[in-house]
């Protein structure tokens, strides 16, 4: 069974860093591509950044050289460090795995920038 557990989110000041945390479980891991999503209040929930078995990132438009994914394969942990934090960034973040042809989601952990 395959499990996802964010950590690491809460209030935040504008201009401010957070750094989320996923561990997964019952997969194997370092052969995934993983990534997180995020959803805001009234939105569609949309990509943020995603990161390949290679080790290889994308990014979404609104985050770029802001947000930086990273995994730990040894951990089974991947990692979303954010930084410069805007309230247009308050959402639930998701993270992903893709366990072909599943997707797999955590619960989401909600980011809140206060102005």
């Amino acid at each position: 069974q395959v499990q996802l557990v964010e950590s690491g989110g809460g209030l935040v000041q504008a201009g401010g860093s957070a750094r989320l945390s996923c561990v997964v479980s019952g997969t194997h891991f370092g052969s995934k591509l993983v990534g997180w999503y995020r959803q805001a209040p009234g939105k569609q929930r949309e990509m943020v950044a995603t990161m390949t078995p290679a080790h290889t990132s994308d990014y979404g438009d609104s985050v770029k050289g802001r947000f930086t994914i990273t995994r730990d394969d040894a951990e089974n942990t991947m990692y979303l460090q954010m930084n410069n934090l805007q309230p247009d960034d308050t959402a639930v973040y998701y993270c992903y795995l893709n366990h072909w042809p599943t997707d797999y989601w955590g619960k989401g952990t909600l980011v809140t920038v206060s102005s």
